[in-house]
């Protein structure tokens, strides 16, 4: 019976990969589009912009793999239905837990796969994109400032340049300040460049003038100067001092936080992320249940599986919105945390129930004294 585990097992895999790489495919197109801007309005290489895009892959492939299980197993054990494969396999002594062996081992092999990347690959890849996306927008200012266009550096700041030089310098510089309300500042000059300092990226201004208009007065003061330095980070942090987000966290930092402030106060935000980790990888084993319990431990129609296959979606659809939920829920009420868990289980429990259920009654009503056994 090996021949029909691998039989099975290669149906499933090849499947299982067709539907991961459509699925994810789409999702990738979707998530890079908004990241587009930094190729438009901040100048990045078309190289950078592709490798923050494929580090955003292991955030949503921990969903995606479970859900194209459920697909594949479905649509695999549904044709085998079909084409009465299922029929001939029964018949020759098959029992349901072993037609669901090759699915139940895929799925034990998408669970492992899936743990790593809750557990080391998504926070990895996670925190080098927070990481780059912050250096780009404080530490390389420089390379955002297009020639001929108008640079959104941060809210309320706009930097034009003329041209740029191969050396750096810039010519025909126009800066529009309004980050403190009330007090726009329009400063020009007729060439400068970008400076890195420990406090952050500065514009070195050369021969120009300053122009502040006081809002409640109308009164405007000019400022003319050889040389004018102004701040353009939109952020004083330091890349080191950055509060890391819970996706960027291993389990440590998710379970066992710091006394920081931020930390503190998002103390429970943390642990339900750490909760996640733990129980997403889960759901491959119990959709794959699922899809089983219907297909497999179901009763025979000729006429077509559209009803199990229509129940096990709706369920696999309310169970993923139920952790998504539980998830946000148990950042603000610790007590749901059980919740979680048992959205995660309870699939895995009554998928295996049904698929032993069937042996478990053929045995009842073989067992000595039962009806079917004394007549």
């Amino acid at each position: 019976m090996k021949g029909l585990d691998r039989y099975i097992l290669r149906q499933i895999l090849g499947s299982m990969a067709l539907v991961a790489v459509a699925v994810t495919s789409a999702i990738y197109l979707s998530q890079s589009l908004r990241l587009i801007d930094l190729i438009v309005n901040r100048g990045v290489s078309f190289a950078m912009f592709l490798y923050m895009t494929v580090l955003m892959l292991p955030s949503f492939l921990v969903i995606v793999l479970p859900v194209s299980l459920f697909a594949a197993v479905a649509f695999v054990y549904n044709r085998l239905t079909t084409d009465s494969e299922i029929v001939v396999m029964r018949a020759v002594g098959l029992s349901p837990t072993a037609l669901a062996r090759s699915a139940l081992l895929v799925a034990l092999g998408t669970t492992i796969m899936c743990y790593s990347l809750t557990v080391y690959l998504m926070p990895l890849a996670f925190r080098e994109f927070k990481d780059l996306q912050f250096r780009i927008r404080n530490e390389y200012s420089s390379i955002l400032l297009q020639e001929g266009v108008f640079n959104t550096i941060a809210d309320n700041l706009t930097v034009y340049v003329r041209a740029r030089g191969p050396d750096g310098q810039l010519e025909g510089i126009l800066v529009q300040d309004e980050r403190i309300p009330g007090r726009p500042i329009t400063a020009m000059a007729e060439s400068g460049a970008i400076v890195q300092t420990p406090e952050g990226p500065r514009v070195v201004m050369v021969n120009g003038n300053r122009q502040e208009v006081d809002k409640d007065t109308g009164k405007l003061s000019l400022l003319y100067f050889d040389r004018y330095t102004l701040d353009i980070s939109n952020d004083q942090e330091s890349l080191r001092s950055r509060w890391h987000e819970p996706r960027e966290r291993y389990l440590s930092g998710l379970f066992w936080p710091s006394n920081d402030p931020d930390d503190v106060a998002n103390y429970y935000k943390l642990k339900a992320e750490g909760h996640q980790r733990l129980i997403s990888p889960l759901y491959a084993i119990g959709f794959t249940c699922i899809a089983l319990a219907l297909l497999v431990s179901g009763e025979y129609n000729r006429r077509g599986q559209a009803r199990p296959l229509l129940i096990g979606t709706l369920a696999v659809v309310v169970i993923q919105a139920a952790g998504l939920g539980f998830d946000n829920l148990a950042a603000k009420m610790p007590s749901l945390v059980p919740l979680m868990y048992a959205n995660a289980v309870l699939p895995i429990a009554g998928g295996m129930y049904l698929l032993l259920w069937p042996r478990r009654r053929r045995r009842r009503m073989d067992a000595p004294g039962s009806e079917a056994a004394t007549g």
